[in-house]
């Protein structure tokens, strides 16, 4: 096997930022500032500078605020950021596909707001034949982008069981179109006064929706075979956030063409052009709170910049709990339902590069089940690992080939190489990887030797599945390296080292809104109502920012409506690079930067 070491990993999906940022002013007062020095002043800070703060930032700054974002890591894009290895490979963190990228989509009409729709350009996964395979002991299941033609495949798969099927696509598919209703702008009274009923199952979970339709262990496995967009059990999801998940990909999944950074890159371009500021590099130590109302922030060199209004893109508990420091500025009972919090499943990464191509695969992602009892396998593996604490196979593993959905781009793999990333569940808590703490605390977790043999022995796991669904590959391989929770806590900063967010704030589908107990302070992100995921984030930055400006931005946007100036982006060379416009504009030209060829 011929495989490079490499370094320390990033985490995956769903979206998120890490707490910190950078500092400069915006406008003409910003390009004096392009050695670091600071401004001091501020109508909008934005902490973290994932999906939903770019997104807040970009559409505030297209309002004529003053905006800054802030970002503790070297580029911008939370878990849709990428990383390059060899001079040769860029592997996505976290963006495997996106949702509704058609005419009037979530996505385009988003990037259309701000004036950059031309510049990403989502490329099709195969839609028609199955963006999504599903492969259990008894059944492989091909997800085509259509609910008509998605329950045909299901009456395939599932003959003796068609009319419970039914029952279980009919309330899924009115719950997606209340919540898709509601996004339009139709007020909660009126979607409870058209159907009653359909709006009660909006907030039981997916495991009842499952019960209620009487599907089998083999029925539940199929149609929530996905669950890695979410990171949890049916139990713990509500049939609203599954249902807006399958609405979201049935409507057709795509892949930016040049990966996730290319859709960072655009946002940062508008934010910027707009007259906002993106500093990268620069962390935040706390958000400042006086008499009950967000006043800015501290750096972590003590630097303080002044803002009424201040939007965390941080993970939801360490934004209360840490960087606003629980109470006095938030009422008590807040505090101790974010104390109590717990979080969604967490991820273990293993990127791939092949110096070959892998034939016979479809534009597909992959979702492999050991079991056709997908929930009872997964309580088995956490029983045992708590039993005893053996962790000896894996349930379940996704695959992602990021070479297949975007061929011929050269930042991907040089020609005839393969590209690809397999995703599995861990269990929870720092003591799986050997350590009693994480990188958060200060945790030198790196070379500790049980992490790296934990490490390395999931990383032969997650190999030896993959070679059974796939066939052999080991001895082609160029570069292999694993990301785990820990790698994804260092980068991203979420709380449990997960991308998805929290689980249970209270009750299961409980989240906080966009809009805090402070005054001035808002949140996005994986843990606010919207749920997780890119397009969950991303709207949740419209929120966020339709709230501040007092306006129904998304419908508003989603109806045709543009705030940004398309005249007013800078011109892309020839030798234009995501990853150097996702730095931000004062950080272009810093050394470090990985390059391909």
């Amino acid at each position: 096997m011929r495989q490079g070491a490499g370094r320390e990993g990033a985490g995956r999906e769903g979206t998120g930022a890490g707490t910190g940022g950078g500092t400069g002013a915006t406008g003409a007062a910003g390009r004096d500032h392009q050695d670091g020095a600071v401004a001091r002043h501020y109508d909008a800070i934005v902490v973290g500078s994932g999906l939903g703060g770019l997104v807040s930032a970009g559409y505030l700054a297209a309002d004529g605020r003053r905006v800054l974002v802030l970002e503790q890591h070297d580029i911008a894009g939370g878990n849709a950021h990428v990383f390059r290895r060899r001079r040769k490979y860029e592997f996505d963190v976290g963006t495997h596909y996106v949702g509704d990228c058609g005419e009037g989509g979530l996505f385009p009409s988003l990037l259309a707001g701000l004036g950059v729709r031309d510049r990403v350009i989502f490329r099709p996964m195969d839609n028609e034949h199955g963006f999504d395979r599903i492969i259990t002991p008894t059944a492989t299941l091909d997800v085509p982008a259509d609910w008509a033609a998605y329950r045909e495949r299901l009456h395939q798969a599932l003959p003796e069981e068609a009319e419970r099927v039914d029952r279980f696509l009919d309330l899924a598919r009115a719950v997606a179109g209340a919540t898709r209703d509601g996004l339009h702008g139709t007020a909660m009274v009126e979607l409870f006064r058209r159907s009653p009923h359909t709006m009660r199952w909006t907030r039981r979970t997916l495991g009842q929706a499952l019960d209620h339709c009487e599907l089998s262990p083999r029925a539940r496995t199929l149609v929530a075979a996905q669950a890695g967009n979410y990171g949890t059990m049916p139990d713990g999801i509500t049939l609203a956030e599954h249902a807006a998940m399958l609405d979201h990909y049935l409507r057709g999944a795509y892949y930016p063409e040049g990966g996730g950074q290319v859709l960072v890159a655009a946002l940062v371009e508008a934010l910027e052009s707009y007259g906002g500021e993106l500093r990268t590099r620069r962390e935040v130590r706390r958000i400042l709170i006086e008499h009950g109302r967000a006043t800015g922030v501290e750096l972590t060199d003590g630097t303080r910049i002044s803002a009424p209004l201040v939007i965390s893109n941080a993970d939801y508990r360490r934004t209360v709990l840490d960087l606003c420091g629980g109470e006095p500025a938030f009422p008590p009972e807040v505090v101790a339902r974010t104390r109590a919090a717990t979080m969604r499943g967490a991820v273990v990464s293993v990127y791939v590069a092949l110096d070959t191509e892998l034939p016979g695969l479809p534009n597909a992602n992959i979702w492999w089940h050991d079991s056709d009892d997908m929930e009872a396998a997964h309580a088995a593996v956490r029983e045992r690992w708590e039993r005893d604490g053996t962790f000896d196979s894996v349930p379940q593993l996704t695959f992602s080939f990021a070479s297949l959905k975007d061929p011929g781009a050269t930042a991907v793999c040089p020609p005839g190489h393969s590209n690809f990333q397999l995703m599995t569940g861990c269990p929870p808590g720092y003591g799986f990887w050997g350590v009693p703490a994480g990188p958060v605390a200060g945790e030198p977790y790196r070379r500790n030797p049980a992490y790296l043999d934990r490490k390395r022995r999931i990383t032969e796991l997650m190999l030896a599945t993959a070679e059974k669904v796939i066939g052999p590959f080991r001895d082609r391989v160029t570069h292999l390296e694993t990301a785990t929770p820990l790698s994804h806590e260092r980068y991203i900063r979420g709380t449990g080292g997960t991308p998805y967010g929290m689980a249970d704030w209270g009750g299961v589908g409980q989240r906080p809104d966009v809009r805090t107990e402070v005054e001035g302070l808002y949140v996005v992100g994986q843990s606010v109502r919207y749920g997780s995921g890119l397009g969950a984030v991303a709207t949740s930055g419209m929120a966020a920012a339709g709230q501040i400006l007092g306006r129904p931005l998304l419908p508003e946007v989603l109806g045709g409506t543009v705030l940004g100036d398309p005249s007013r982006l800078p011109e892309r060379g020839p030798d234009w690079d995501p990853l150097v416009a996702s730095r931000g504009r004062a950080r272009h030209h810093a050394k470090g930067l990985a390059r391909i060829g």
